[in-house]
């Protein structure tokens, strides 16, 4: 009897979030296309086992691990010939949803995905959404860069976040997420930024009163799976598996659409102020950050732009 082909698929999200639900989807739907050809397991935090997040992509590499999702920022840390991946972390650089997952299911995204295969051991299967990072304050309403002008605003310790906040008139604090979350609740800084989901995760809205839906940075996590693994398998098997895997990132993207409405009506319904940037008021932030994008564009070139503004 012909033994399964074994896929062991990995993240580091808790059993609820809309990364594990899409992983489930991708294991019923792969064993519902292939039945017994295929054994999937799904490992939703591989914290919960004593690693880093970070060693899911040594682990993919290595065959450890068959499969799994990883912030697309992080790479580009950790294989410094994969920068063209910057792009996706640029600030303002996507309008909507919409115009992300456009760019991400275009051009872009098999520009970056044969790059990603080029240089690394995976194989791209897609990218899922990691949410739009939004401005939360308890200071007061913000529609322009002027209302940040001397507000302290916890960051992540990342050289594109520190500058464009230092653009927009902030003082940036960079600091690890245990010491933000500190200095949010001692009120040692004034604001902090971050998906709505993590915003209300860590609490921050029982001390920030204010948000701007600023959508400033875009997070993406690709869709990796063991390149040797991959290729070694049936043309069946393959197709199935890349079916399956755009099943998952469809839901993925409905999930964490339809989870970031049902917040903000949570949060205006507990008495948050939650502010939409008019198309004049977002283009004041887009030019204040003008340099990082001019200094992007002369670094990246042209032409990889050119794919982005295709989308």
């Amino acid at each position: 009897m012909t033994q399964p082909i074994k896929i062991r698929l990995a993240g580091y999200s808790p059993p609820d979030s809309t990364h594990s639900q899409a992983s489930i989807h991708f294991k019923e739907s792969l064993e519902k296309r292939l039945g017994n050809a295929v054994d999937v397991d799904v490992y939703w935090n591989i914290l919960d086992f004593g690693y880093r997040a970070d060693d899911l992509l040594s682990m993919v590499e290595c065959g450890l691990l068959t499969m799994c999702y990883f912030s697309t920022s992080y790479l580009t840390n950790l294989f410094p010939e994969l920068y063209q991946l910057e792009i996706i972390d640029l600030p303002f650089v996507f309008e909507n949803e919409e115009s992300a997952h456009s760019a991400l299911d275009g051009a872009l995204g098999k520009y970056l995905t044969e790059k990603t295969e080029e240089c690394i051991g995976y194989r791209v299967l897609g990218y899922w959404d990691n949410g739009f990072r939004q401005l939360t304050n308890l200071l007061r309403p913000v529609r322009s860069p002027a209302d940040l002008e001397g507000m302290r605003i916890r960051l992540q310790p990342n050289e594109v976040h520190i500058k464009t906040f230092e653009l927009l008139g902030a003082v940036p604090v960079p600091v690890d997420l245990k010491e933000g979350i500190e200095k949010i609740v001692s009120h040692d800084v004034d604001a902090q930024e971050n998906p709505l989901a993590n915003t209300v995760t860590y609490g921050v809205t029982d001390h920030h009163n204010h948000i701007a839906m600023s959508a400033h940075f875009f997070g993406a996590r690709g869709l990796y799976i063991h390149k040797e693994s991959f290729d070694s398998w049936p043309e069946d098997v393959r197709l199935a598996v890349r079916d399956s895997a755009q099943e998952a990132i469809q839901v993925q993207r409905d999930l964490a659409l339809s989870k970031e409405k049902a917040l903000r009506v949570q949060l205006e319904e507990e008495g948050v102020n939650v502010v939409d940037l008019t198309s004049s008021e977002r283009k004041a932030f887009v030019e204040a950050i003008k340099p990082i994008l001019d200094e992007a564009r002369t670094r990246l070139g042209e032409d990889l732009f050119s794919l982005l503004e295709k989308s």
